[in-house]
């Protein structure tokens, strides 16, 4: 096995090093004051439509970061970083929010937040404690609370952006009981058809992550960003590369093969097979294993064998 990794195991070392060192890369220009850019997105434009209209409404805006913890997951956090920017375009219009939480950690961290966006905008006596608040930590009373809400505040704009299961379409489907713009963005697949069919705009897959970098510009974000986008880059080239390669090599001939990690000469040529090519090899060197067989176990004697009734089996 070890000569196998030292035969093939150097690749997939040098490709992970190469990802590495692509975002770290990257980190660093953005920490060097370089502009990085960053396609903007269509679901961004919603987010000051929504305000807006709030604004003009005179109706709040409403915030839900998910049903994730901070201390375990960043999502929670790319949706906090994104609802400070709300926050501070709401701050500047003088538009009421609601930043509605599941989890204690997730109110206090959103508290501190949304408190220093007010005080960077010189508006640190207009921040309302209430803004942000715990609902509850159970499922359906959090999504039964953050309804009640939604329709008492007659809310004019919803954010629903983090982590959500089977409440997703009730928050969805309550916004759109009272006529608010819905921004939404669901890092679970199979919630996102449903933030889709019920609400405005969605942030799909990685656009969620892309909108707290574009925001918030922290340079670890857009870095990080940027060095993802080039890594997938590098791995579709590997794939064409490989394809091209493949499909190169398997009209050619072989008169050996490998075997249990040795090369074993063939009694005669045969035609290339995929398991045969450079790139299989590389990428997959145990296609062919010898199967773990067990053992075989010493038979007890008839008299040893315990009794299926229990007590003494003579």
């Amino acid at each position: 096995m070890g000569q196998q990794y030292i035969d093939t195991g150097w690749f997939m070392m040098l490709l992970t090093l190469t990802m590495v060192g692509f975002i770290l890369f990257n980190i660093s220009r953005a920490h060097g004051g370089k502009d990085l850019y960053i396609r903007r997105i269509s679901g961004l434009n919603a987010i000051d439509e929504a305000v807006g209209r709030a604004t003009e409404m005179g109706r709040p805006v409403v915030m839900v970061p998910g049903l994730s913890d901070t201390t375990v997951n960043a999502k929670t956090m790319q949706a906090i970083n994104i609802f400070g920017y709300v926050s501070r375009v709401a701050a500047r219009f003088g538009n009421p929010i609601l930043v509605c939480c599941y989890n204690a950690s997730t109110y206090t961290v959103a508290q501190e937040i949304i408190r220093d966006v007010y005080q960077q905008e010189g508006l640190g006596d207009q921040f309302d404690v209430d803004s942000v608040r715990f609902v509850s930590d159970r499922q359906f009373a959090f999504a039964a609370g953050v309804s009640g809400l939604i329709l008492r505040e007659k809310a004019a704009a919803t954010f629903f952006m983090g982590e959500f299961y089977a409440e997703s379409l009730i928050l969805a489907e309550t916004a759109n009981s009272v006529g608010a713009i819905q921004v939404a963005s669901s890092t679970e697949l199979t919630q996102t058809p449903f933030f889709i069919a019920a609400c405005d705009y969605v942030l799909i897959g990685d656009e969620f992550y892309a909108a707290s970098a574009f925001l918030t510009r922290q340079p670890v974000l857009v870095g990080s960003l940027i060095g993802q986008d080039w890594c997938k880059l590098a791995i579709i080239g590997l794939v064409l590369c490989g394809a091209t390669m493949n499909t190169i090599q398997q009209r050619g001939t072989v008169n050996e093969e490998r075997k249990d990690g040795k090369v074993v000469p063939l009694p005669q040529p045969r035609a290339m097979l995929a398991k045969d090519t450079l790139f299989s090899h590389l990428l997959k060197p145990d296609l062919e294993k010898k199967p773990i067989i067990d053992p075989p176990r010493p038979q007890l004697a008839k008299e040893d064998m315990p009794s299926s009734a229990g007590g003494d089996s003579k």
